[in-house]
């Protein structure tokens, strides 16, 4: 059992910019919560969020503690929780479905737990300052997978608010070394990226940066995607709450020994940053290797555990989390941990090239705080069959889409869409009951997801995972599934839209009830761009035995009649 106390704050800071933050008991921000399968995981959230003036009640200017890599600081955003306490309350958080920006609850992003209060809604579950300490109770399933999961508010409408002041954390289930032999034993880091608005907005760029021909600014204030690899970015980047501000990219520092092997768990916690992640050694990329996505080994094929993924660098979508193995530099060397460019599209932000930590090797390096049993007892192999085997019920065709609020005003606001073809596009509705997609649990469907926008999407639905099947109309076989996958954009001449198609996965009972899929670029998600699906219950025995004597020894309303009256 993990039983600990989070308490979500907020601070404002001198230069404007605005922290958001949980903290535990002992006022350790944002910690790592750790379990094994099976764990009962008991929270009590306590809502300190203060109203901290009127104009700060939308996505402002944030920028998150400046603690050290690894480290917990002190929660210095309880330090004034009690600031301007605003009197809202709630007469029951799991149906007020009350959003505003001193609102919170709590998702557990990647898990496969039930949609419900207590659990893992966030459709009506709504926390608020003058409500007692809420109490999140669920336990871990059995079956799911070892790997990096994480939580964060999901507040509809101010979720990249709180995002990006920091409101965020990892959640480990432990065992990857029982699904891959190969991590067996090594010394595991948690690192979490986030991103902020800039520390420097006017800074001129670094001189050691080639001339970006133009610069240009996207409706929301950020810098826009201009093609070229370098320019001022959207959003600055922390990694584990130190920051590495434009324009220098003074990276944050990671020990290691030399030529030693971790398992580093990455989490991708951005509001609206994309990553691709590289480590280099004098200039050169070296070779990572893969092991889990999104939270889930890469087993299928490998009963042992002992192949490995090996690329030089891996492309991490907001939301989305990687588990790879590295080796440290050999002894005098430097290595650096970068992200490199990432195209948007033409609507989208500039995500640049920079770096994110330092690599110093050195023999007396600290212990990372964690290692991998080196002797441990081999998962079991899956009682279900490999969902990349199972024959779809339905294929659902599904599309991104914006609108300019004035057609005539190229500078005005945008609506996001997330649609169900045939379906006129509408902006979600977080208090409407009734759903977008209905699904049936015991079943697994093919969505196939186009973007008809100039912008890059990152599609996720909650409670489950799916199997990217085609990308872009190009065949793809992943042994791994997913929870998080980019659409990319269109590019305006193309006689078809851009697509991918994934295999989605409703066998699990546990995901039976509403919940929500959505683009997690949480400003895209804000504005509309998210749908709800109802996943119902597989039938009963003696309702499909009724629904298999259709046609034969009775009329089919008989028997539903009948069936509803034993009820």
């Amino acid at each position: 059992m993990l039983e600990a106390d989070l308490i979500a704050s907020d601070v404002a800071e001198a230069d404007g910019s605005v922290l958001y933050c949980f903290t535990d008991a002992e006022g350790r921000e944002s910690p790592n919560l750790r379990v094994n399968p099976g764990d009962l995981v008991v929270l009590h959230l306590k809502n300190a969020l203060t109203d901290l003036s009127p104009d700060r009640t939308g996505p402002d200017k944030t920028s998150p503690d400046k603690t050290s890599p690894d480290k917990a600081g002190p929660g210095k955003a309880s330090d004034h929780a009690h600031a301007h306490m605003p009197s809202q309350t709630s007469e029951n958080p799991c149906t007020s479905g009350m959003m505003s920006p001193v609102s919170t609850n709590l998702h557990f992003h990647g898990l496969t737990i039930p949609p419900v209060c207590h659990q893992d809604d966030v459709m009506k579950t709504s926390v608020q300052p003058g409500d007692a300490p809420f109490e999140y109770r669920f336990r871990i399933p059995d079956d799911e997978p070892p790997g990096l999961y994480w939580y964060h508010p999901h507040i509809h409408g101010f979720a990249k608010q709180q995002l990006l002041g920091g409101a965020s954390g990892a959640l480990i289930v432990e065992g990857a070394e029982r699904a891959k032999k190969v991590v067996v034993g090594l010394p595991e880091r948690v690192f979490i990226i986030r991103d902020q608005d800039l520390v420097n907005p006017n800074a001129s760029p670094a001189k050691s940066e080639p001339v970006v021909p133009k610069f240009m600014i996207d409706r929301d204030g950020d810098a826009a995607n201009n093609g070229t690899g370098f320019g001022k970015p959207a959003k600055d980047l922390s990694i584990n709450y130190v920051p590495v501000p434009y324009p220098d990219y003074t990276p944050a520092v990671i020990e290691m020994k030399p030529g030693e092997r971790q398992l580093w768990r990455v989490l991708n916690a951005s509001a609206i940053t994309y990553l691709n992640l590289a480590v280099l050694v004098n200039r050169a990329p070296q070779q990572l290797g893969l092991v889990a996505m999104d939270g889930v080994p890469m087993s299928h094929g490998d009963p042992l555990g002992e192949a490995v993924n090996w690329q030089t660098h891996i492309g991490l979508p907001p939301g989305a989390r990687v588990e790879f193995i590295v080796s440290g530099p050999a002894d005098g060397e430097t290595g650096l941990l970068v992200t490199r460019t990432v195209d948007t599209g033409p609507g989208g932000e500039n995500d640049p090239n920079r770096a994110l930590a330092k690599i110093v090797t050195s023999a007396d390096a600290p212990e990372p705080r964690s290692r991998l049993a080196s002797s441990p007892e081999i998962l079991p192999a899956p009682s279900q069959a490999w969902i990349g085997t199972v024959a779809p019920v339905r294929v659902r065709r599904l599309y991104f889409s914006e609108k300019l609020i004035d057609p005539n005003d190229p500078t005005s606001a945008v609506e996001f869409y997330l649609t169900m073809d045939g379906q006129e596009p509408k902006m979600f509705d977080m208090s409407s009951d009734v759903p977008n997609i209905v699904a049936q649990q015991g079943t697994v469907e093919d969505w196939i997801i186009e973007n008809r926008s100039q912008e890059l999407h990152a599609f996720h639905i909650h409670q489950l995972h799916f199997l990217l099947l085609d990308y872009m109309g190009r065949q793809v076989n992943e042994n791994f599934v997913r929870d998080t996958v980019n659409v990319p954009y269109y590019d305006g001449h193309s006689l078809a839209y851009p697509s991918v198609r994934l295999r989605m996965d409703f066998r699990d009972p546990n995901i039976v009830g509403t919940f929500v899929y959505h683009c997690h670029l949480l400003e895209h998600e804000d504005k509309g761009m998210m749908g709800s699906i109802r996943v119902d219950p597989a039938p009963r025995p003696w309702e499909q035995n009724a629904e298999s004597s259709c046609g034969k020894a009775l009329p089919c309303k008989n028997i539903q009649a009948s069936d509803q009256s034993s009820r």
